[in-house]
């Protein structure tokens, strides 16, 4: 069990996935200068109308792009290990707590579960004219990868986030991208058919 300071925001990060924060808030200037000045973790919890979750990731922060003169950081982070929030702790102008790492079960996808994820993922980037960096297949998580790339919302990448092994998130992805697709594949029909003839023909 470990105490972080935590930064909860409408975010969603999962582990590998880096992000810019635009950090303007005192309490979360001061938590970010100590993560930089001391080699420190924060936690990114999401936080939204319904409360902050408590599975969230240990974020590190890999480049300040801009320090401003009145303490304003843009920085740039990256989401490392899950974590489970355990209790919320005080003493600090930011929010605090202990957390322990959430690992995942040893319950992998098989090839065909895997293959599936694959060519519903391919099926996306190619209808959204897409131009993305290659997935690692050799990393722990491919599941993770697409969820950086692909847009799904905080609340579909937080249940991902919260799911406890790689396969369920396989077998989870596999038709959101499916249906993702085909949602893209008929916006691109509806453009190109308007762009043909100035109207939208029934199809």
């Amino acid at each position: 069990m470990d105490e972080i300071g935590l930064f909860p925001l409408n975010l969603v990060l999962v582990p590998g996935e880096q992000a810019p924060l635009h950090v303007f808030e005192p309490r979360y200037r001061e938590l970010i200068g100590e993560c930089l000045d001391l080699g420190r973790d924060f936690g990114l919890l999401l936080e939204d109308d319904e409360g902050m979750r408590d599975v969230g990731t240990r974020c590190n922060v890999v480049e300040v792009l801009d320090h401003f003169p009145d303490g304003r950081l843009n920085v740039v982070v990256e989401a490392r290990e899950r974590f489970q929030l355990v209790g919320l702790t005080d003493g600090r102008p930011f929010r605090t707590a202990e957390v322990e790492v959430l690992p995942d079960k040893t319950d992998t996808p098989n090839e065909d579960e895997v293959e599936e994820c694959l060519a519903a993922y391919a099926r996306v980037v190619a209808a959204a004219e897409a131009e993305l960096d290659d997935l690692d297949l050799d990393a722990v998580s491919i599941a993770y990868q697409i969820a950086s790339r692909i847009d799904f919302g905080t609340e579909v990448k937080q249940g991902l986030l919260e799911l406890r092994s790689e396969r369920e998130r396989v077998i989870r992805l596999a038709p959101m991208l499916n249906q993702a697709a085909e949602a893209v594949e008929r916006e691109q029909e509806i453009r190109h058919r308007a762009a043909g003839n100035g109207r939208v023909e029934p199809l």
